[in-house]
C-alpha cells in the first residue's frame, strides 16, 4: 500500500515559519518527483514546489524565495519549509508523489492557517 502522510501544519501569525514532513511507505521514494500542492477554501488546489528525482527544484512565483522543498530518500521523507508566512499561505498543504510513469499518489492533506 502507497501511503503519504503529512505533517506539521498548524496556527502562526504572518512572518513566522513551519516546517511541513512528507512520511512516505510503498514506493521507492528516489524514483519518484516529489510535489507540494496547496489548497485554499473555495479554491483550485495549485501547485507550490516541486523536487526531481536529480534534486532540481522548483517554485511557484508566490512562493519563491520563501518557501524551500527538499528530499531525504533514504528515510523516505519530502520537506517544505516555509518561511514568512502570509495569510495567502493559508491552506491545506497536500504531498504529492509522481512516477515516471505519471502514476500520482496524494497524502491527507495538513493544514496551515496564517492569522493574526
Amino acid at each position: 500500500q502507497v501511503q503519504l502522510v503529512e505533517s506539521g501544519g498548524g496556527l502562526v501569525q504572518p512572518g513566522e515559519s513551519l516546517r511541513l514532513t512528507c512520511t512516505v511507505s510503498g514506493i521507492v521514494v528516489r524514483f519518484y518527483t516529489m510535489n507540494w500542492y496547496r489548497q485554499a477554501p473555495g479554491n483550485e488546489r495549485e501547485w507550490v514546489a516541486t523536487v526531481t528525482t536529480t534534486d532540481d527544484t522548483n517554485y511557484a512565483e508566490s512562493v519563491k524565495g520563501r518557501f524551500t522543498i527538499w528530499r531525504e530518500n533514504a528515510l523516505k521523507k519530502v520537506y517544505l519549509q516555509m518561511n514568512n508566512l502570509k495569510g495567502e499561505d493559508t491552506a491545506v498543504y497536500y504531498c504529492n508523489a509522481m512516477s515516471p510513469a505519471a502514476t500520482a499518489y496524494w497524502g491527507q492533506g495538513t493544514q496551515v492557517t496564517v492569522s493574526s
